[in-house]
């Protein structure tokens, strides 16, 4: 171990280094008497070589020293991560509502109700019986059928590339030969798919040539789902399409919701319809 040397200083050395600063104020004679004391304190160094020595050498360090050393040989506390806590709003809320329901019943105080709450007694205003209610609803559909049945007859039926029979034997004047060539059976699946949207979208247009109505367009993405669920038949893996499905489920939901608020009687027409389920 290497020879370490330090030199002691006392207090009455520390003064008279304070004092040395300030010699001309003091006077030379003063500061001689001071100087005289403290160089009898002052102690020769220490040389140690064991740790004995060197434990007994520890009391008179100044205290800077001291903390250097305890600081030294102190354990490196590691920073753990803070964990996570289980108390959440929900749970706050739910204990605090317990709370004050539980003072309530100590007080005597009556429960306050829930949200939207009835009691039994409350009188119903206009009730209707359920006999009466499913009758006037079959009116309804009575009537409803007999509209949709006599569009349907006055629609004319519908060749490839957009003609009719009129068109066909008015202004083509074609035979029964040719005709059968442009039918329908003869056509593509999209061809066959895209004649009957425009004939489903007729049946519940409001005026000539609507295709912005609600109704119509329900009609609209219920034909291309239909369109979608025959490509699933076959193509089962074909995920990103049923991901397109899913969004045109949501929009005819949404269209049929905002029907139901606003016009009933249309939407209670197209729901029988198109055999929806809601």
């Amino acid at each position: 171990m290497t020879m370490i040397s330090r030199w002691f200083v006392t207090a009455s050395t520390a003064r008279c280094v304070s004092l040395v600063a300030s010699r001309k104020s003091i006077g030379s004679a003063a500061f001689s008497s001071v100087a005289k004391s403290a160089s009898s304190s002052l102690t020769a160094f220490v040389p140690f070589s064991s740790t004995s020595s060197f434990s007994s050498s520890l009391a008179p360090l100044p205290l800077h020293t001291a903390h250097a050393s305890q600081h030294q040989h102190r354990p490196v506390q590691h920073q753990h991560q803070q964990q996570r806590s289980r108390w959440t709003k929900a749970k706050k809320k739910r204990v605090a509502r317990f709370d004050r329901n539980q003072e309530l019943q100590e007080k005597g105080i009556p429960l306050p109700n829930p949200p939207y709450y009835f009691p039994i007694d409350t009188p119903v205003v206009n009730a209707v019986s359920m006999q009466e209610r499913l009758a006037e609803s079959s009116k309804h559909d009575e009537s409803a059928s007999i509209s949709l049945k006599a569009k349907q007859q006055a629609q004319e039926a519908v060749l490839l590339h957009h003609m009719t029979d009129a068109d066909a034997v008015l202004k083509l004047k074609m035979s029964d030969r040719v005709r059968k060539l442009f039918d329908l059976h003869n056509g593509s699946q999209r061809e066959v798919v895209q004649v009957q949207k425009q004939q489903g979208m007729q049946l519940f247009q409001m005026r000539q040539g609507d295709t912005g109505s609600s109704a119509v367009q329900v009609v609209a993405l219920t034909t291309r789902i239909q369109q979608l669920q025959t490509h699933f038949s076959t193509h089962k893996k074909d995920k990103h399409s049923k991901r397109g499905m899913d969004a045109l489920y949501v929009r005819r939901r949404k269209l049929l919701d905002y029907m139901e608020r606003k016009d009933f009687e249309n939407y209670r027409k197209v729901v029988k319809t198109l055999g929806l389920v809601r």
